[in-house]
């Protein structure tokens, strides 16, 4: 692949409704659009989506903007390579970064498959024409959740996820419950909770959630799997997962019952294939998750998602769930509960030019040579 050049926009649009869990309150979302264009014109997209501060994860957008800037992109410029699967082995004495290395990665890869003339999940063997969406809510107040899902059950979201912290699972829970006692629920714990908490966790199992996601330490797996022998409910994986090897420990600990993916967390394309061969191998139930992302890194995840093993519907939002407007047309619409993937060559969805340019605060271009 020759390229030519590669561009990071620092773009930033308000949500239109805040997004609430007890780690932090996101009402406005930046993230750096990465674009790769090679000698023809041709140009490939990628989003990196770490937050502002790193509540979430070590990388933020600056560190991020960083590592690109210093490291990722001159190593790209600098040397040839045939196909995107050798990014990962030219990338390797930089460790970490997942997120910036998955956003310069989903660009190369949307680039290749423009280049093939392909729909870039065709690439990994993708055949789904449709994939299920899963809404989450971030209401505290059980009368604020069950309004909010009753909003999103006319469009049709196939499961729903609510935060969940110690202060108000039971009262949350139980309200929700009360109106929608068959209702597909899951639980996102974003690390609330410790060993200390399972008789208090044990109660929970009386709500009959698909699973709960992440309730001990970001970094865990030991405890996680002391805690899924304690447990009926399935305990998902989210935080924890880095990595392939993670992966495989957490599947050897028996850590979880049920992982989900996030593109970003992972470091992009090749180690999301490689986790994702490996719970295809193992039978271990996978979903994909979401960043609160702009359209570029949903087209992704969609992309992601349309793969055979990915069998529990994820977080794909429609565009006008938190944009306005997004930075690909068509906008991403979820009708009876399922997202159309696209055909496309690259990721499918074309960029409104117009929207990126207006959201972007300042951009850099990189020129080989």
């Amino acid at each position: 692949m020759d390229l030519r050049s590669v561009t990071v926009r620092f773009v930033s649009s308000p949500l239109k409704a805040p997004f609430t869990s007890h780690l932090q309150k996101v009402t406005r979302r930046e993230a750096l659009i990465i674009e790769v264009m090679d000698h023809e014109g041709r140009v490939g997209y990628g989003e990196a989506d770490p937050f502002s501060s790193p509540w979430y994860s070590e990388e933020t957008i600056e560190t991020c903007r960083h590592i690109l800037a210093d490291f990722l992109i001159p190593i790209l410029l600098k040397h040839s390579f045939s196909e995107p699967a050798e990014l990962e082995h030219l990338w390797q004495a930089v460790r970490g970064n997942h997120m910036a290395k998955s956003g310069l990665s989903q660009a190369i890869w949307d680039l290749y498959a423009k280049q093939q003339g392909v729909y870039i999940g065709s690439l990994f063997g993708a055949k789904r024409k449709q994939v299920e969406a899963g809404a989450v809510i971030t209401a505290k107040d059980p009368v604020q959740a069950v309004e909010q899902i009753g909003r999103l059950l006319e469009t049709g979201y196939k499961r729903f996820k609510v935060k969940l912290s110690r202060d108000h699972d039971l009262q949350l829970l139980s309200g929700i419950r009360s109106y929608f006692p068959e209702l597909p629920l899951m639980a996102d714990a974003n690390s609330d909770y410790s060993l200390s908490d399972i008789d208090h966790l044990r109660i929970l199992d009386q709500f009959h959630l698909m699973m709960i996601e992440q309730p001990l330490a970001y970094n865990d797996l030991v405890d996680h799997a002391l805690l899924q022998k304690e447990m009926k409910t399935p305990i998902c994986l989210d935080e924890s997962i880095c990595s392939y090897q993670d992966a495989k420990s957490a599947m050897r600990l028996g850590s979880c019952q049920i992982l989900t993916m996030k593109m970003a967390r992972v470091g992009g394309w090749s180690t999301a294939l490689k986790i994702h061969k490996l719970c295809l191998d193992n039978g271990m139930p996978l979903w994909c998750g979401g960043m609160i992302e702009f359209g570029i890194a949903k087209a992704h995840n969609i992309a992601l998602a349309s793969l055979e093993g990915f069998t529990l519907p994820g977080d794909l939002f429609a565009s006008s769930h938190y944009w306005t407007n997004d930075l690909i047309e068509p906008e991403i619409t979820v009708r009876q509960g399922l997202i159309i993937v696209p055909k496309g060559p690259g990721i499918g969805f074309k960029i409104n030019h117009a929207t990126l340019q207006a959201m972007t605060e300042h951009k850099r271009t990189f020129h080989k040579g």
